[in-house]
This record gives structure tokens, sequence and C-alpha cells, in this order.
């Protein structure tokens, strides 16, 4: 029952629109186990779906089907899509975050978002669907993670909770903007010491989430 919620369609995760539902069955048509499929999923999304600052898209999205329409999303975005092309299949798939420094020099900070999908002989793993470009090398490897980007200053956190859905600050954000600049300007943030409030637990230092 507890790995329901990680299946659940819901209004953001609408993995039930034609359109999701089409183009989960064509990635699963061409692979033989969960963790094939899972790799490709999040492969698609990383690859064919933009990141609206990397290539200044609109509009800003937020729901899974919508991001599939425009072919466009932040990382919160295309973390939607891939756990609603993943439940769509029957991989359980939740939402992980880290909070990181925007310009990589310290303030001021936002939360990042992706994805953990459950697979059969290693469990959960996190994965990464923002996009590549230069520096950034997300990867479906398991068991070794390699996500988009590293921990570098103390007042940035990589969160160890898998969440069923999204962050209602980080849907209330998408939502409230409509352009990819107006939203940069606006990047949702939760601080340290707010995290607990919001079901964030800090991983260890030095230890694998």
């Amino acid at each position: 029952m507890a790995m329901q919620k990680y299946l659940a369609a819901t209004d953001i995760i609408d993995w039930h629109d034609p359109a999701i539902l089409e183009l989960a069955q064509n990635i699963a048509s061409k692979h033989d186990t969960p963790q094939a499929i899972a790799k490709s999923c999040f492969e698609w999304v990383r690859d064919e779906i933009c990141h609206s600052y990397d290539y200044q898209m609109n509009p800003i999205t937020c729901r899974a089907s919508n991001v599939l329409q425009h072919k466009t999303g932040y990382c919160f975005a295309k973390s939607h899509l891939l756990a609603a092309l993943l439940r769509a299949n029957k991989i359980p798939a939740g939402f992980c975050y880290q909070r990181l420094s925007i310009d990589d020099e310290g303030t001021p900070y936002s939360l990042h978002g992706f994805n953990a999908v459950y697979l059969p002989q290693i469990g959960w793993y996190r994965v990464d669907a923002r996009g590549n470009r230069e520096g950034v090398n997300a990867q479906f490897t398991p068991p070794q993670e390699q996500l988009a980007f590293k921990i570098q200053f103390p007042e940035e956190a990589d969160f160890k909770t898998i969440l069923p859905e999204p962050l209602a600050v980080i849907v209330e954000a998408l939502q409230n903007f409509s352009t990819w600049d107006q939203m940069l300007a606006n990047l949702p943030d939760i601080s340290l010491e707010l995290a607990a409030r919001y079901g964030l637990v800090i991983c260890d230092t030095g230890k694998r989430c």
C-alpha cells in the first residue's frame, strides 16, 4: 500500500493523459525489464524536453501533459513528466530536491528538482533529467548515482527524502509565472531551517542518500 502513492495519477502527474500513455507504451515496447524501461524514459525526458532556461523557451509548464505538449520545462516540470511516464509503466517514481546556489557563487539559492525511481533489483535510485550541457552530465548508471549537480556550499543541501508528490511551493511557482525569465527571477527556495516543515531531511555528509 505504501508504494501505491508513488504510482498515483494526480492533477500534476496526469499519466492517464492519452499522449503520455501513448509515449509510455511506445518506450516500453522496446524493452523487456523495468530497469531498461526506466532508463529509456529518463533519457527521453532528459534529451527531448528542452530545459526552459537553457533554451529560453516559453511557456512555463507544470502539469506533465503540458510539459509533453510544449516540449519544454524547468527541472521541476521535467521531473513531473518523467514521473508520469514511469508511473504509466507501473514503475514507482517520486520526487527529490536539492538546494543549490543559482550562480555557483553562493547566495542566492533555489531548489532543484529531480526524481527517484524504484528498481526491483536495486531499490530507490535517484536520477536527474534536467538536461545535460557543458558541466552537467547526468546519467542512468545504477547502482552508481550520477546526478546533474553536487553540493558545494554550506547553505546548499541534498535532501534524501523521496516525496510521492511535488512540493506545493514548486507547483505554486510554476503556476504563477508564464515566461522563463519571470521564473528565473522567482525560483522557489526553502531555507535549511524550514526544510523539516516541508518533510525534507538532509543527507548525511559524505554518505550516499
